[in-house]
């Protein structure tokens, strides 16, 4: 058993949110099947194809693919028959394009009520910016984020497309579906999930906000809050070997712990003086240049302090605790033998996660979908000949 194998998803979408959330979900067993355009189709013409594509392609596993031009009406009728079972329909195009395709949430709950239809967007399906395109850049920045990230006086540091495509974006929609199916099992029907990229990050910035109005309006600005890099406590330390290290003594016994490692006990008790914050931080980045990242870690693990190394993605997936965590994980592919990705995050004690398969190349599963759904082989024939399938 696993904790969503009871769960049928249909997945429409294209970039990276919307195949992150369907990987979360596929992950924990439920039934993902990709509905995939034509290949001379713009949306699929991205790079990253091919057998060894496939076989790295995280974001596409445990799932099944197809094939259908949903502008062909055989073929929003095969679409149709799959929703009538589905449980969950996940879409990420701009607003207004579902509507046009015949396949948007008000004409799908009348097959199927039961249906979670989730639509994951730049900006939402309502305001003035609902049909704005965008990336993970322009929503982080319409979020707030991207302001506070980075240094005083320098541009803001632009960060991997991580907090609106993954967080904001996959991981805010798999939250949200899941808690439109467990409401479902009350109200006795499904309902549309409207998740919006630059809405998941202001939400991410519930904290900031909170300050933000308790302290009558002050802006976090780059480099000078207690967590984007103003507190010597709180901040990273370049090493003799041109490496870095972390630095996360917030706390009162953390930072005397810092201190005495330091060699400067009389700074304990100016942890927040901003007064002594330059001699502090001057203090602190000679003392780390005396020693290596690592030599470093290894000080600074023996004397509970909050500390890390900055790694590289490439330490990252070699560092022994990610790896006792298993977050990286071998796969068996049939044609390029057993690859790495990385592992499942949600640890889950009796139900725990899986990658039963790795990603499917697009329309592999057509023909077996179809033949499960009645069609017989003359007619599949005939809807590829026609272009509906794939």
């Amino acid at each position: 058993m696993m904790a969503l194998d009871d769960i049928r998803v249909l997945d429409l979408s294209r970039l990276a949110p919307g195949p992150f959330c369907t990987m979360l979900l596929g992950d924990l067993g439920a039934d993902v099947l990709l509905i995939e355009p034509p290949p001379d189709s713009r949306a699929a013409s991205l790079p990253g194809g091919g057998q060894s594509g496939n076989a790295y392609n995280a974001l596409g596993r445990n799932k099944r693919s197809i094939i259908l031009n949903l502008r062909d009406e055989s073929a929003r009728d095969v679409f149709y028959k799959l929703v009538e079972t589905a449980d969950v329909v996940l879409e990420g195009f701009r607003p207004g394009v579902v509507q046009r395709l015949g396949v948007d949430y008000e004409t799908l709950r009348e097959k199927n009520p039961q249906i979670v239809y989730c639509s994951l967007s730049g900006y939402g399906q309502t305001g003035p910016y609902a049909k704005l395109v965008g990336h993970d850049i322009n929503y982080i920045s319409v979020g707030g984020a991207l302001g506070m990230i980075g240094w005083p006086g320098q541009p803001p540091a632009i960060p991997m497309n991580i907090i609106a495509d993954f967080a904001g974006g996959g991981l805010h929609a798999a939250y949200a579906i899941l808690a439109a199916l467990h409401a479902r099992d009350r109200l006795g029907h499904g309902q549309f999930v409207d998740i919006a990229m630059s809405d998941g990050v202001l939400y991410l910035l519930a904290s900031a906000v909170s300050g933000y109005y308790a302290s009558g309006g002050r802006v976090p600005e780059r480099g000078a809050t207690m967590l984007n890099g103003s507190l010597p406590s709180y901040n990273v330390y370049e090493c003799s070997n041109g490496g870095w290290i972390s630095i996360g003594s917030l706390e009162p016994h953390f930072w005397a712990n810092l201190c005495q490692v330091m060699g400067r006990e009389d700074f304990i008790p100016h942890q927040f003086d901003s007064e002594k914050r330059e001699e502090i931080a001057a203090h602190f980045k000679a003392q780390f240049k005396s020693k290596t990242r690592d030599e470093w870690f290894t000080v600074l693990q023996e004397t509970d302090i909050c500390a890390a190394p900055v790694y590289g993605l490439d330490e990252a997936l070699e560092d022994p605790h990610n790896l006792a965590r298993e977050m990286v994980i071998d796969v068996d592919h049939p044609e390029t033998g057993r690859v790495k990705q990385v592992g499942i995050g949600t640890k889950l004690s009796d139900t725990p996660g899986s990658v039963r398969v790795h990603a499917p190349a697009p329309g592999q599963h057509t023909d077996d979908v179809l033949s499960r759904l009645g069609y017989a082989a003359d007619e599949i024939a005939s809807m590829r000949e026609g272009g509906a399938v794939g």
